[in-house]
């Protein structure tokens, strides 16, 4: 078993349990160290969606998933936790996290159960390579030295967090023997933009934001949420959701612009008239005054200067234009994208292991028996609410199981 993640350590004790003996070798001083700091350190585990909508939010390499999730979803998942000792509550949006709100104590619960499964935990052990004789997998050499077993599962994670031990070793060991790797590329990951305005607004955290993604001048998706204003440009949940079709489009070549509406709640009519009434009852104040009002304080100036109305402007003399003005910018906040942030910031890694090659029933390599695969190694990713942990968990659930299953048949 190479890898102590959310994958490895399900598969680890699912194979333990279907009566294997099972070596976790996990290349860091301690286990669990991506899943410590997910979820702003809370650890997002899973998501309460029916499994159609579950699937849908992997996109078109979704249904790779329909197997795992037969045998393991968020339901089992919720109770396994809840077995441990980890009491769970559902949020906004369906996710599912820790009561206690650490992440930690999921590691923490994974840990205990290992150890009552007598799972032997070896980390600061890096794995150099697949161990092959007569082309028969019989191991790995580890540390320079053979660690013997028929069946290996790789889930060592992908390219994202590389501090947390993802650093794309699964990657080079499933080349090894064959595999074909999918492009690699930062996912849920904060995007870089032109011009000062980002720079200008740094540390904003603004909630209740829609946010449309135009590629080539045509609106492709849009969120809804919170949004954080860096100096090299654009964070936050909404950000993260759309950053995947950002990340290809700008691999592209395309032009990528995303458009902000500070007031989703109203349209266009009531925004104006909103507005009228604001400068009609305080008609004598300043129009820097008036705004704070209508926007964080940080955000006045840069709107004033955006829309060319006069920050000493009493608002019962705003004229027509200028009100519209100032209308469109709440609507319609330009940023043109320039880049995205590397795989030290994305929160998963888009590609990975080519999913024609692995078995979904079972989650075995189709070109090396007895390899398994599971996890962020694989070409699979979600956007943000608890889709991509439960990915994880799921195939890591029937990796575990299948190969205790291989094991036994050999044996035979």
């Amino acid at each position: 078993m190479i890898g102590g993640g959310a994958s490895g350590l399900m598969a680890a004790g699912q194979a333990a349990l279907a009566g294997a003996g099972v070596v976790l070798l996990e290349k860091m001083k301690t286990p669990g160290r991506k899943i410590s700091i997910s979820g702003k350190g809370r650890c997002n585990l899973t998501n309460i969606a029916d499994q159609t909508d579950f699937i849908h939010h992997f996109g078109k390499n979704g249904r790779f998933l329909r197997q795992s999730f037969h045998h393991f979803f968020s339901a089992e998942l919720m109770d396994f936790f809840e077995s441990q000792g980890l009491p769970l509550v559902k949020e906004r949006g369906g996710r599912v996290f820790p009561e206690s709100g650490k992440a930690p104590d999921v590691v923490a619960a994974f840990r205990r159960w290992l150890a009552g499964l007598e799972v032997s935990l070896r980390p600061a052990s890096r794995v150099e390579k697949l161990y092959l004789s007569n082309g028969t997998l019989q191991g790995v050499v580890c540390d320079g030295n053979i660690v013997h077993g028929n069946a290996v599962i790789l889930a060592t994670g992908g390219a994202s967090y590389p501090a947390t031990g993802s650093s794309g070793d699964g990657y080079r060991l499933a080349e090894s023997v064959g595999h074909t790797i999918m492009p690699l590329r930062p996912f849920l990951v904060p995007v870089t933009t032109r011009g000062n305005l980002a720079r200008r607004l740094a540390g904003l955290h603004l909630r209740n934001i829609s946010a449309s993604l135009f590629i080539d001048n045509k609106k492709k998706q849009a969120g809804f949420g919170e949004l954080l204003f860096m100096k090299y440009g654009l964070s936050g949940p909404v950000i993260l959701t759309l950053s995947g079709q950002m990340v290809d489009a700008l691999r592209e070549g395309r032009k990528v612009d995303l458009h902000l509406d500070l007031k989703p709640a109203l349209d266009v009519k009531k925004l104006d008239a909103r507005l009228l009434r604001d400068f009609a009852s305080r008609h004598q104040e300043s129009m820097d005054s008036v705004l704070r009002g209508l926007m964080a304080q940080q955000m006045v100036e840069v709107c004033l200067e955006e829309t060319g109305i006069p920050a000493a402007r009493l608002a019962g003399e705003v004229k027509a234009q200028e009100r519209k003005r100032l209308r469109h910018w709440l609507k319609n906040i330009v940023f043109s994208v320039s880049g995205y942030r590397g795989f030290k910031e994305a929160i998963v890694t888009a590609g990975g292991v080519d999913l024609a090659e692995v078995n979904p029933r079972t989650m075995e390599s189709k070109l090396c028996p007895g390899l398994y695969l599971a996890g962020e190694l694989l070409d699979l990713q979600a956007d943000t609410g608890g889709y991509n942990l439960q990915a994880a968990f799921s195939t890591g659930w029937l990796a575990g199981r299948s190969a205790a299953e291989y094991l036994q048949k050999i044996s035979q």
